[in-house]
């Protein structure tokens, strides 16, 4: 059985308050885009010689941690914790850039969680598998039914986003991530938390055009400040006839919404990663 774990952009991201256990509090939109990775399970042979019950195998790009890191990996443990689950052969083909503010990672292990309770027939229910994925990373649970949504919280906390009529239906969206490695932690360590004057869904919520004045990320000011290559392919994306362009998450990648399709990106961003999608 084989699934297709989608990428998300961010529609402004907010950093309201910091937490008692350290971490922040924040307000953002997650929109799913078509941009995903492909995840398969297969039952593991009895005679297979694996010492994991969740033998794991990644194709495509490269992934920045160990085997046993791997949050597929971890969503598995998680459910055979509760569950009584066979063994299986894992299949992950990386598409979605690492390290990009994409929540690539995250979409595999909410996914993996959908596939297992399809696959085994768990009937864990969407509310749980929430729980559940929740219990991986503060952006998993958005992915269980990857439906445009606001979330407050550390990203865990999901309301519907109302997006207006088709949302961003019929429009371009263009993702550029560069080699550029931004670090999470001094993103934030730079960040004085504060409540903005307007909600990020109520702005959503606006005609795209108001966005570009109002719709924020509060992180693009520190990293810009630290990578100002960034802050240029924002600006090329606007150049190139965006009607908004913003970091998504921590980075390092940059989106564009076109209304028309982007001709000439691939060579403006030659030696990036560059896609241009359908929404």
């Amino acid at each position: 059985m084989i699934t297709f774990p989608c990428a998300k952009i961010n529609l402004g991201l907010n950093i309201v308050s910091k937490r008692p256990d350290g971490y922040h509090n924040l307000e953002t939109v997650f929109y799913p885009i078509p941009l995903t990775d492909a995840l398969e399970i297969k039952y593991m042979d009895e005679k297979f010689p694996s010492e994991s019950p969740c033998d794991l195998k990644i194709t495509g790009n490269d992934v920045d941690c160990n085997e046993e890191d791997n949050l597929v990996i971890k969503a598995y443990q998680l459910l055979a914790a509760d569950f009584q689950l066979p063994r299986v052969h894992a299949h992950l083909v990386k598409r979605i850039p690492t390290q990009a503010g994409l929540g690539g990672g995250s979409s595999d292990a909410a996914y993996m969680i959908r596939l297992l309770d399809e696959r085994f027939r768990l009937n864990i229910g969407i509310p749980e598998m929430e729980r559940y994925a929740a219990k991986l990373g503060a952006d998993c649970a958005f992915f269980i039914t990857a439906d445009p949504s606001y979330a407050e919280g550390i990203g865990d906390v999901l309301m519907p986003a109302d997006v207006p009529g088709a949302g961003l239906g019929g429009y371009y969206l263009a993702v550029v991530k560069p080699s550029v490695a931004v670090s999470t932690r001094d993103a934030y360590a730079a960040i004085v938390p504060k409540t903005p004057a307007k909600c990020c869904r109520d702005i959503v919520r606006q005609p795209i055009e108001t966005w570009k004045d109002e719709l924020v990320n509060d992180f693009e000011a520190p990293i810009f400040a630290m990578h100002p290559e960034l802050a240029a392919i924002k600006q090329s994306l606007y150049d190139a006839g965006a009607v908004y362009a913003a970091m998504s998450g921590s980075g390092s990648a940059l989106f564009g919404i076109f209304r028309e399709q982007p001709t000439g990106l691939e060579k403006e961003f030659e030696g990036m990663f560059c896609q241009v999608m359908k929404l």
